[in-house]
């Protein structure tokens, strides 16, 4: 039961989210799970399909803009639609659809151990005739660029001549919501039709964006079965339509391919390539597609799953999570991981911080080399980071977008965007995990080294020395309700690890390979002085204590306001974004997420075990969590000072927050790195898991009402089995060769047949 998604609501609300929930993708074409047939003019969707980094350019409007602000912005568009496939009944002048006619059975899943969605529908038409509709559909994850329905259609009491129109549509308009801030506001129609038409036995569309001028076209392709169909194909008004008519007798089957390309990575004759990649299905019928896309997912839950014994909610939802993010990882320099991934428009599919910290650990530790991937869309980047940081007023380094498609900044509000310069840092932290993880010197010469200087650079340029310590101002931490200020925490931290790192990385590469180090310093410009520089920096690097308190403060001045009255702030005022102007909310101590809370967790040997404890005490009390990516964070927290109550309360709002629809914004699309941070939480909170410089280590305890969990790692080339239960932990190796790790700060060594088991501690 848990490898399946199922629901049968019909709701408007449900079905909004369910086109979230049910979306389906490969992390470079998205769609979301939309009925082929639509709902009618009575009802809302948000019908969308997504090619991962495919954007237009918009015009960034201001009352006042001033210098550097960004002119323009990158925003995901709604590409060609090729969903639609319409069942008309002898003469019935409407198709089968919800709004007229009687539904008398109904039921969906989502089999996310074979990739693919699946709709059984019984239906009566208005006249009486009755048939059954089983709608099947995936986004292969072995062929990139495919998206294939297949329709099974059988008579229940109907025997009577039946029309099937399948349409592929270039005239999309993108979802707006001028209400909320979260989803795009404004230009819905960003997709002009270049051509449609027909090309021996495949039809296809080309639609091209307005700004930035990519083009994308979808080539389909049908295949009829059981039918003796007269069938007819023709382009129309910026469509195309394939028609079947034949009478009905018997079971008919009809399978709609359909081949996706763009310009970003396809070249200049996308039918052409659309033609070509159908002739590589070499007639695949939808089973062989499901086959191929079993034997994917065999291997990605080899690695990825985790498994939680006698909690069904819980083992559905983590699935959930792992599920899409797979689905939602972009797999070249192009793309990335947006927000909401390939699910919604929501934030409009802007790539964030929210990938290296919160669903990077995923794949790192899962996939690695699709976390490798994720890296290189950085690395792509860097000459416009840079370009950005001289933008900004910096004479060396690579400033990230905070916001961004294509790699120049999107955020037309700077104090919680541009000002959010801790996103370098964060970048550059998960460059040094992968190194950390998979000792990788070739990656880290080639890539990895070249990020950390320039990002190291940016620290040295904005820092100053201000009575022996190195300060940073007019930053914003990862909390987003207190901007523009001195000495954040957060940022000071990851900075110095940054700085640091930075200077360690020159010296792993001097051993490694002193001619490629060589050639990359004089490429870069590096000298012994400036690597000098940077680790005395972080040496210096002031990191706030309140000695009365006995904490870090969020920043120099979070601790002189005043702190919000939240007993007086009613339930229906959250998010206090949408309900506060924002100078309001930053007069006051409340935390939208964690902030320093977080910083504890990603380094958390630059402070001890007291400090941690108090800081997490002090910061539970005023945050709000109005962000999906905080309670993850308390939850890994609370098990690092041993509150297991309090861990699995927080992981619980993050198990099922959106197939629960917790936020109530499902149907703008699924929380990409609150699902991250349901397997942190997991592996990180409960299991203690860490990696630094001398290995990975493993700290486990279990909730009170688990019975057992279990979950497995990649490491350094090897799969490394971990199972929990209550009388004990069983460490195993998998495949690979023999490692050391650390148990509860006991060393012990991993070999092939021969597993660790011991008590649990704490």
């Amino acid at each position: 039961m848990t490898w399946k998604i199922s629901n049968s609501e019909l709701s408007q609300q449900a079905l909004l989210n369910m086109e979230s929930l049910f979306a389906l993708g490969n992390g470079y074409l998205g769609v979301r799970g939309n009925f082929e047939e639509g709902y009618g003019p009575s009802m809302s969707t948000i019908r969308g399909t997504y090619l991962n980094a495919f954007h237009d350019i918009i015009e960034i409007p201001y009352g006042e803009k001033l210098f550097a602000f960004p002119d323009t912005q990158q925003k995901l568009v709604n590409n060609i639609d090729a969903q639609t496939v319409l069942v008309y009944l002898d003469d019935e002048p409407e198709p089968f659809r919800l709004d007229h006619g009687t539904i008398s059975a109904h039921e969906r899943h989502l089999h996310m151990d074979k990739g693919y969605a699946e709709r059984k529908v019984q239906w009566t038409s208005p006249s009486g005739k009755e048939i059954r509709l089983t709608f099947r559909r995936l986004v292969s994850f072995t062929r990139r660029e495919l998206f294939a329905i297949q329709l099974q259609l059988e008579p229940v009491n109907f025997n009577g001549r039946v029309r099937i129109v399948s349409t592929v549509n270039g005239n999309v308009k993108n979802y707006t919501n001028p209400n909320d801030p979260r989803v795009g506001a404004g230009h819905a129609e960003r997709m002009t039709v270049i051509d449609a038409g027909v090309r021996g036995q495949d039809g296809y569309v080309i639609d091209e964006t307005m700004a930035s001028k990519l083009r994308a076209a979808c080539v389909t392709r049908h295949r009829l079965e059981g039918s003796g169909a007269q069938v007819q194909l023709e382009a129309r008004s910026g469509e195309v339509l394939f028609t079947a008519s034949f009478p009905l007798s018997g079971p008919v089957t009809l399978t709609k391919y359909n081949m996706y390309a763009d310009s970003l990575r396809h070249g200049s004759d996308l039918v052409e390539e659309g033609i070509r990649l159908h002739e590589r299905l070499q007639d695949l019928s939808f089973e062989d597609l499901v086959a191929e896309q079993t034997r994917y997912l065999d291997n990605y839950w080899k690695s990825a799953d985790v498994t939680i014994r006698n909690d069904d909610r819980l083992q559905e939802g983590i699935r959930f999570n792992l599920f899409q993010l797979l689905q939602s990882a972009g797999r070249d320099k192009y793309s990335n991981i947006s927000a909401k991934g390939l699910s919604g428009e929501g934030y409009e599919g802007h790539y964030f911080w929210d990938t290296e910290i919160y669903m990077f650990p995923v794949f790192l530790m899962t996939q690695p080399d699709i976390a490798r991937q994720l890296l290189l869309y950085r690395y792509a980047a860097l000459d416009q980071a840079r370009a950005r940081a001289r933008e900004m007023g910096h004479k060396q380094g690579a400033l990230y977008p905070w916001r961004t498609i294509s790699g120049t900044e999107c955020s037309s509000f700077f104090p919680s965007g541009t000002a959010q310069y801790h996103i370098s840092a964060d970048i550059a932290y998960s460059y040094i995990q992968y190194y950390l993880a998979e000792q990788d010197q070739d990656f880290l010469l080639s890539y990895g080294a070249e990020v950390l200087i320039e990002t190291a650079r940016l620290w040295a340029d904005i820092g100053h020395y201000y009575n022996g310590a190195f300060h940073i101002d007019e930053v914003t931490g990862p909390d987003e309700y207190t901007c523009c200020v001195n000495n954040n925490y957060y940022t000071n931290v990851m900075a110095k690890h940054n700085l640091k790192w930075a200077a360690k990385s020159c010296s792993i590469l001097q051993d490694y390979d002193a001619e490629g180090y060589k050639a990359l310093c004089d490429r870069l410009g590096v000298t012994d002085a400036e690597i000098a520089a940077w680790a005395k920096a972080a040496d210096a690097m002031l990191l706030p204590y309140d000695e009365t308190l006995g904490i870090n403060p969020q920043d120099d001045t979070f601790l002189r306001k005043a702190v919000w009255d939240f007993e007086n702030t009613p339930e229906d005022k959250y998010p206090l974004l949408l309900h506060y102007h924002p100078l309001t909310i930053y007069r006051y101590q409340v935390c939208k997420q964690a902030d320093t809370v977080l910083a504890h967790f990603l380094l958390e040997d630059e402070q001890d075990f007291e400090t941690i404890r108090r800081s997490y005490d002090y910061y539970e009390g005023i945050t709000t969590h109005d962000s999906s990516l905080s309670s993850c964070i308390f939850s890994i927290m609370a098990s690092k000072i041993g509150n297991m109550d309090k861990a699995y309360e927080y992981f619980i709002e993050t198990a099922r927050l959106d197939l629960d629809n917790t936020h109530g914004n499902t149907k703008d699309g699924l929380h990409m790195a609150n699902m991250g941070g349901t397997w942190m939480s997991i592996v990180y909170g409960f299991a203690g898991m860490r990696i630094k410089e001398n290995g990975l280590s493993l700290s486990p305890a279990i909730p009170k009402d688990w019975e057992q969990y279990a979950f497995r790692l990649n490491f350094r080339g090897r799969l490394i089995g971990v199972s929990i239960e209550k009388s004990g932990v069983t460490i195993e190796l998998v495949e690979g060769e023999p490692l050391e790790i650390k148990l509860y700060e006991e060393l012990v060594d991993l070999a092939s047949g021969q597993p660790v088991k011991r008590p649990l501690k704490g």
